[in-house]
């Protein structure tokens, strides 16, 4: 199964304080488990414009990462997802980049990310 970079539809009312996670796909392979090692296809939005500022897709390759060096949003987000999923991941700042745009560009910003499991 070949998935095809995924659309983002604009946010509508408050950004959420919490992680919110939601499953479009539920994959039937390999469970991503804390800490685990992952390799993904993704989208990152900003949640109150819709801007992407990231996209794996744009750069032709899916890239593998340990789930601990990543933000807290993915760190918490992913695991239990299953290969050949997609799940939508709404993170608050405090689980992203931090509250304050000085330390980092996206900071301060709700995240919004659609994520494709493709290894676990």
């Amino acid at each position: 199964m070949t998935l095809e970079k995924p659309e983002i539809e604009p946010a509508e009312g408050p950004a959420p304080t919490e992680l919110v996670i939601e499953d479009v796909i539920v994959g039937d392979g390999a469970e991503a488990v804390a800490g685990g090692n992952v390799t993904v296809h993704y989208v990152g939005v900003d949640f109150e414009n819709g801007e992407q500022f990231d996209s794996s897709w744009d750069r032709g390759e899916s890239i593998s990462f340990p789930l601990n060096g990543l933000i807290q949003g993915w760190q918490e987000g992913i695991p239990g997802m299953k290969v050949g999923g997609r799940r939508k991941l709404t993170i608050p700042p405090e689980m992203a980049y931090g509250t304050s745009a000085a330390l980092h560009p996206l900071g301060g910003r709700t995240l919004v990310f659609m994520i494709d499991l493709i290894d676990a």
